[in-house]
């Protein structure tokens, strides 16, 4: 998924916790979905970031390159105005973005 077109809040949004658990009928099992679609979300970020930022890696210790290096500073600056991973998936989760299941418990 594109990440930086997403439509979730660069800032703190309080929210109702009766929205959350609409979809699961339980506040603790809808905060664990969130929580785990948050960190799929932020290593997929992370991965995305450290792949950009190792295109300028050097090899070499020369410090005027790493002070004059103006493309990477304007990745980072980018990635980090990016919403926070949690603001993400608290968003997919209410507009129904998330695919979850619960693991069906036989009786024997």
């Amino acid at each position: 998924m594109d990440y930086k077109k997403t439509n979730a809040e660069n800032t703190t949004v309080t929210r109702d916790l009766r929205m959350l658990d609409v979809k699961t009928n339980n506040v603790y099992e809808a905060i664990s979905i969130v929580s785990k679609r948050a960190n799929q979300i932020g290593s997929e970020i992370k991965e995305e970031l450290t792949n950009k930022l190792a295109e300028f890696a050097s090899h070499t210790d020369n410090l005027e390159e790493i002070f004059e290096n103006r493309e990477q500073i304007e990745i980072s600056k980018f990635y980090e105005r990016l919403p926070k991973p949690s603001d993400i998936a608290v968003h997919e989760f209410l507009e129904d973005k998330v695919y979850y299941r619960k693991p069906v418990v036989e009786n024997i």
